[in-house]
């Protein structure tokens, strides 16, 4: 008995002397490279959260010091940060959704083969990968649309990627084709074929299609300052940004007045500009960064299959 188990298991592989040191430079270089990535996330959050005057003279590096939450309590108790914060989180749902819809069905109809003029079209997605109009091209026509102070400004123009449209094509090419052919036999349509066999198939690139838009509208403010001038449609990282510089000016009039402004004193020997820049940098990155862990496996395996035919 104990002869046919000795048997069943396998030999333990002895590693040699070189795989020990292969495997301990790589333990040693994914540390170093995972507290490169880390660190400065970890530097935001404890110089924001640390005495002002210590962050602002850079004494903070290691370990937060005279530990407090004025910071914040001043950033969020800015006049319309709610309603910014409204349309950044309706900019970033809606424009996620509608952009991964149009990047599916794109990027399956561009494999199929008996779609009208199907390269021409492809083609002409793919040179707006190389070729824009510029900035002023693009105000003119967007204010000719009756698109400047209007919400839709940013969700339409971010709808059609190129880039998305190639991961989601590359992906659906590696579905097996008789998959597809074997619904059509049975008299499904192309509409069918879309919606019951591949789109299912498609949550890995979807997934990374997703968090490509999200991060793209959620971090986005040079669309707010190009074509917004009604201050209720302002993003949250537009409105953050104007307090940076509100901060950072009312720092100056302290330094110029020598002390003798009362007031402005009062306010910004409480927030220097460089723990305002540290907050307002944590608010805008943390939010985003919890969707990462969600969504890590699904990334991963989509940007490997969306990428395998290029």
């Amino acid at each position: 008995m104990s002869r046919k188990i000795k048997q069943g298991v396998a030999p333990a592989l002895r590693r040699t002397k070189g795989e020990e040191v292969f495997n301990v430079f790589n333990i040693i270089f994914c540390i170093v490279f995972a507290f490169v990535c880390v660190y400065p996330f970890y530097y935001l959050i404890i110089n924001s959260i640390s005495d002002n005057a210590a962050s602002a003279a850079g004494d903070v590096n290691w370990l937060p010091q005279g530990i407090h939450w004025e910071n914040y309590k001043q950033v969020f108790a800015l006049d319309g940060l709610s309603t910014a914060a409204f349309v950044s989180l309706a900019r970033t749902v809606i424009g996620t959704v509608l952009t991964v819809a149009a990047s599916a069905f794109l990027g399956f109809m561009f494999t199929q083969k008996k779609m009208w003029h199907r390269q021409l079209w492809y083609r002409v997605i793919v040179i707006t990968m190389y070729f824009n109009a510029g900035l002023i091209p693009m105000f003119i026509t967007m204010k000719n649309l009756g698109l400047t102070n209007n919400f839709w400004v940013y969700i339409l123009p971010a709808i059609v990627q190129p880039f998305n449209i190639i991961l989601v094509k590359t992906f659906v090419e590696s579905i097996p084709a008789s998959l597809q052919e074997a619904a059509e036999m049975d008299g499904a349509g192309t509409l069918t074929v879309f919606w019951k066999i591949v789109l299912p198939m498609m949550t890995p690139i979807l997934a990374t299609v997703g968090i490509f838009s999200a991060v793209g509208q959620w971090n986005s403010f040079q669309d707010t300052l190009v074509y917004m001038t009604d201050s209720k449609l302002y993003s949250l990282q537009y409105l953050l940004y104007t307090y940076i510089n509100q901060a950072s000016s009312l720092a100056a009039s302290v330094r110029a007045s020598g002390g003798t402004a009362i007031n402005v004193a009062a306010l910004a020997t409480q927030q220097t500009p460089t723990s305002i820049r540290m907050t307002v940098s944590v608010i805008v990155v943390l939010p985003i960064l919890f969707v990462y862990p969600f969504f890590q496996r699904f990334f991963v395996k989509g940007m490997m299959l969306g990428a395998v035919k290029g």
